[in-house]
């Protein structure tokens, strides 16, 4: 079930769920884009992504995301031309041995580092700077600031979404993220 917009409760930065404590386990559907949607990862040719040099380090950088961050595991990801759509998956019961014993105080909730935000800051922190190697610039932003990321409630939505993810270069030729 969609959520429809409501200025109330979502505001242009953050799309996440106020009350939602982002790192308790769970499955999360990221999308992030390229800044100004230039296509820095590949082409899609006959409903089918070629990644570049780029585009390959890219997703390389995703597949490795569990080696740095034990508690996740990366499920279904696409990299294409100009952005990166992902499943992460948060394990709760290794979560908490990262956390510590108090974790049930509220107070210690507000303070704890937030996962999701965590793994794409460092995810979009490292592939900027080996694509800046890349192109020879340095300090020029690769990614749009903000990203979308949407709570996956239960296993049909995720079944609906990795579809979505797989069929992403299928479709490519009518994505909005397409149009510069």
């Amino acid at each position: 079930m969609g959520m429809t917009y409501n200025p109330d409760i979502h505001h242009r930065r953050s799309i996440r769920l106020r009350e939602y404590d982002y790192s308790s386990g769970g499955a999360y559907f990221v999308t992030m884009c390229v800044q100004g949607r230039e296509h820095l990862f590949g082409t899609v040719a006959d409903g089918v992504m070629h990644l570049n040099d780029a585009g390959r380090m890219v997703a390389g950088t995703w597949r490795a995301l569990a080696e740095r961050f034990p508690n996740v595991t990366t499920d279904e990801c696409i990299v294409m031309p100009n952005h990166v759509h992902g499943i992460i998956v948060i394990h709760e019961d290794r979560a908490i041995e990262t956390v510590g014993a108090i974790h049930e105080l509220p107070l210690d909730q507000q303070r704890r580092t937030m996962l999701i935000p965590k793994l794409i800051g460092y995810f979009k922190m490292n592939t900027a700077k080996q694509i800046n190697i890349m192109r020879r610039n340095s300090g020029v932003p690769v990614w749009q600031r903000n990203y979308y990321e949407r709570v996956i409630r239960d296993e049909e939505e995720l079944a609906g979404i990795r579809e979505y993810i797989r069929c992403n270069p299928l479709n490519w030729a009518n994505d909005e993220e397409n149009h510069m």
